[in-house]
């Protein structure tokens, strides 16, 4: 079972509902330790001064942030201690908004906040009233010392929050270089195809049928060499080359493929039934 890794409250206006905090992600990734070739010794890594290439003890580490080339001002732990927000148990809904109003670039982490004892009226309240106006909650809480931009939203007969980056984290399309001018012209009848195309491959999201094939490959072939299989390398993918693409025979060509794909298959004839 989860536990929970935070407790506090959602407080907006006057009210106050006590919630847990639980994650709602558990990441699936591969870790691997740098071993010795020779005989599968563990590596361990050491803080090595780049002066004088000596081993540095933890207490005789400080913190420096670089102001210019080879420049650091070193700041304290104590320093940074003293600057740092007041650690309380409050989801402080600043305002809400409209999902389609947040671009997904500013999401980061999710996680689900559930009802504490003797708040499940007053949390369901504030779902249907999320669900029912479909708006999504603004909110500043702290975890780890650090304050955090939320979003609260409604997910079946839960809250999730959301942490979010601030707006000077995201990188603007505008700051990017190669992308195409706003007067190109679009052919309608490549467009007329493009829409057609989208329509054929456009279904109901199924995150369950979505796999990391390439984990599964690597935790197959680990298995594989641990029972003493021997696993033969696969040959690297060639690189597509650039080549000139008829963009009008392409898009004809896919949509083509994908009719084929979908093409309905011919229900059975019904016999006739004989005159009496």
């Amino acid at each position: 079972m989860p536990r929970p890794m935070w407790n506090g409250s959602i407080s907006f206006g006057l009210v106050n509902i006590p919630v847990k905090l639980y994650n709602a992600v558990k990441k699936k990734g591969l870790q691997f330790h740098q071993l010795r070739q020779s005989d599968g010794c563990r590596i361990r890594l050491k803080r090595v001064c780049s002066t004088d290439e000596t081993e540095v003890p933890n207490e005789q580490i400080v913190k420096g942030y670089e102001i210019s080339p080879d420049r650091y001002v070193v700041v304290s732990s104590e320093e940074l201690e003293s600057l740092s927000p007041q650690a309380t148990k409050s989801i402080d809904i600043e305002e809400f908004v409209l999902l389609e109003q947040i671009d997904p670039l500013y999401f980061q982490q999710s996680y689900y906040l559930v009802p504490d004892k003797g708040a499940g009226k007053a949390y369901s309240l504030l779902l249907r009233a999320m669900e029912d106006s479909r708006k999504v909650a603004i909110a500043k809480v702290i975890l780890r010392n650090k304050q955090y931009l939320t979003a609260i939203r409604p997910a079946g007969s839960a809250l999730t929050l959301s942490t979010m980056f601030y707006a000077d984290e995201i990188i603007r399309s505008e700051q990017l270089e190669g992308l195409p001018e706003t007067g190109v012209i679009v052919d309608n009848r490549e467009l007329t195809i493009a829409l057609q195309l989208i329509e054929s491959l456009t279904t109901a999201f199924q995150p369950e049928k979505y796999h990391d094939e390439y984990r599964e490959k690597v935790l197959a072939m680990i298995e594989n060499k641990a029972e003493g299989q021997s696993v033969v390398a696969q040959k690297p993918a060639e690189m597509a080359k650039g080549k000139v693409v008829d963009l009008m025979a392409a898009l004809e060509a896919s949509l083509s493929a994908m009719n084929k794909k979908k093409k309905p298959i011919p229900k059975p004839r019904r016999k006739k039934a004989r005159a009496e």
